[in-house]
């Protein structure tokens, strides 16, 4: 019996010595991406010049010089185009395009500055946002056709530039078109300010540097446009509730505000203009579909302010789920055709 007790207690070794080395290796895996964890979220440039290199391959993404050679004259729809202007010599992708309606550039038509979208990461004032899905630039000729001359603005890419770089090339632009008004034949009385994702997170923060100077100052900005100029703001859907984002949206903007996930409060405070706004801040259209609830929590914040607002938000009008940025499919989608006429009905009433 004794014997027999210590063949059994022999061959449980080698089995609890297996188990051991088992829970050591299992270990050691949790503890490695763990670290590789908070190795990439604190350095999220990583993930996000992973998929810049898949975008752009060799190409660059940020110059001093224009991607094309400069255009002066009339589209194939009619539209007349002054491209590669540059306002601005100290960042990269300071260049802007105007385009008019028609070849009458001297008439009086509200002016709309629009920003675009890509994550802070890519696009351009030419190709739009890559990650929307959707035709920007068809959506800025028709809202083109409708009777606005457009300044289409680009700006600097991570991780040569990141916040508030874009906001100061915003505001310079501002500048050099209030300075070069004459000469391009626009109306500096009758504004609009409009951005698509990471185009209208700026837009929104441009919003409140203009009507807030608690939160220009935040930011070391003097606003080149006064509140008066500024009759209306469309903010087509902004990430703005950085405490409420997915993994991947932290990615890219905690890339563009720091280079990291983990955001202060004070970094919040700034990047997050939700918690600035004003009883000031322009009329505002703001549409919401893949960051319908950062559109829903501004909603909320200027109806207690009292300011002059739409939110169109076909999940909560009609049930239905719209891919990022879904205005920009209104010549093929009755909901954003729908939302496109409400947002120029919105807009025309405040300049025309």
């Amino acid at each position: 019996m004794e014997e027999q007790t210590v063949m059994q207690n022999k061959s449980d070794t080698p089995k609890k010595k297996v188990k051991h080395k088992g829970l050591i290796i299992l270990g050691g895996l949790i503890i490695l991406v763990l670290i590789l964890y908070f190795v990439l979220t604190c350095n999220t440039q990583i993930i996000v010049g992973f998929i810049q290199k898949a975008t752009y391959g060799d190409n660059p993404f940020n110059s001093y010089e224009p991607y094309y050679e400069p255009i002066n004259g009339k589209k194939d729809n009619g539209q007349y185009l002054i491209s590669e202007i540059k306002y601005d010599t100290e960042y990269p992708n300071s260049y802007l395009d105007v385009t008019y309606p028609d070849e009458n550039r001297e008439t009086d038509r509200p002016t709309l500055f629009y920003f675009h979208g890509g994550g802070f990461f890519a696009g351009s004032k030419n190709m739009g946002d890559p990650m929307a899905e959707t035709d920007a630039t068809a959506l800025i000729d028709d809202i083109c056709a409708a009777g606005y001359n457009i300044v289409n603005v680009d700006y600097a890419l991570v991780p040569d530039c990141r916040f508030p770089v874009p906001l100061i090339q915003a505001n310079r632009a501002f500048a050099y078109i209030q300075e070069h008004a004459a000469e391009y034949h626009l109306n500096m009385n009758k504004v609009v300010i409009m951005g698509s994702s990471a185009g209208a997170i700026i837009t929104s923060q441009l919003g409140s540097i203009i009507t807030n100077p608690e939160y220009a100052e935040l930011l070391g900005i003097t606003p080149a446009f006064k509140p008066e100029q500024i009759k209306a703001v469309i903010l087509d859907d902004a990430p703005l509730d950085y405490e409420k984002f997915s993994f991947a949206t932290k990615i890219l903007v905690g890339n563009y505000v720091k280079g990291s996930i983990y955001l202060n409060k004070d970094e919040i405070k700034k990047y997050n203009n939700i918690k600035s706004l004003t009883e000031s801040y322009p009329a505002a259209v703001l549409l919401g579909s893949e960051y319908r609830h950062d559109m829903n929590v501004m909603h909320e914040e200027l109806q207690k302010l009292g300011s002059e607002h739409i939110l169109i938000d076909p999940y909560a009008e009609r049930g239905e789920i719209k891919q990022h940025c879904f205005v920009a499919s209104e010549r093929v989608d009755p909901v954003a055709k729908d939302a496109f006429d409400r947002m120029m009905t919105f807009i025309n009433e405040r300049t025309k």
